[in-house]
């Protein structure tokens, strides 16, 4: 997998297709929205699906940690589904994710959706992370400055291919915010064009769409056009 450059805030970051960033100045990993045990927490309102989710989820994080090796991993809010999923984690992804916790310093800044710190499984829970000119925020604040990454909305594009429309999560920038792609297995998307997220980027930016070995770049224009570029 091929990772893009990206600069926020004057810093050299790197877009990885798996939906993550790495800051090689600083060794530091992030991703957003992991979600975990969102399977168990539909369930127990009687929408049965495989309960894979947080297996899978940890799998490519695994693949992450060995690809870059960071000294740091910042967990962008909503690593949880609900504030009760880090007790219900199975015995053994448990075991997996306190291994990866004592391996590397982690970060879990706190989202809407896991407000409490893990329980017992190490790190450090924040409501924000600075590090230098950029701010680690699970939720965009509006009048931010320049330097902000977040995540929440889980943003996706759809565009034209030869075969038809393509629709993928997506990273979207505009130099000084950058909105993560949620990286759980069982998470949604937000259309990037949605009012939602259009108003954190109004001067428009580029979307970077998530590809099996790459990432396809497309302007996106004040009001939410998009052209490829």
């Amino acid at each position: 997998m091929t990772a893009a450059p990206l600069h926020v805030a004057g810093e050299r970051l790197m877009l990885d297709p798996m939906g993550a960033l790495y800051w090689p100045a600083m060794k530091l990993l992030v991703v957003s929205d992991l979600h975990l045990e969102k399977g168990s927490s539909l369930a127990r309102r009687g929408m049965l699906l495989p309960p894979w989710d947080t297996h899978v989820t940890l799998d490519r994080l695994t693949l992450l940690l060995r690809k870059w090796s960071p000294e740091t991993v910042v967990a962008l809010g909503d690593s949880f589904h609900d504030s009760d999923g880090s007790r219900r984690l199975p015995g053994s992804e448990a075991q997996r994710l306190q291994a990866m916790t004592n391996s590397h310093r982690f970060v879990w800044v706190l989202g809407n959706h896991d407000p409490a710190p893990p329980a017992g499984l190490g790190g450090d829970p924040v409501a924000e992370y600075a590090v230098g000119p950029v701010v680690f925020r699970h939720q965009a604040v509006s009048a931010a400055g320049a330097g902000e990454v977040v995540g929440h909305h889980h943003p996706k594009a759809t565009v034209q291919a030869r075969a038809g429309t393509v629709s993928r999560p997506c990273f979207v920038s505009d130099g000084r915010r950058l909105m993560l792609p949620a990286f759980g297995a069982y998470t949604g998307g937000l259309d990037v064009r949605d009012p939602a997220i259009m108003r954190l980027f109004p001067r428009g930016g580029r979307v970077f769409l998530l590809g099996k070995e790459r990432l396809f770049s497309f302007e996106i224009a004040r009001g939410g056009a998009t052209r490829t570029g």
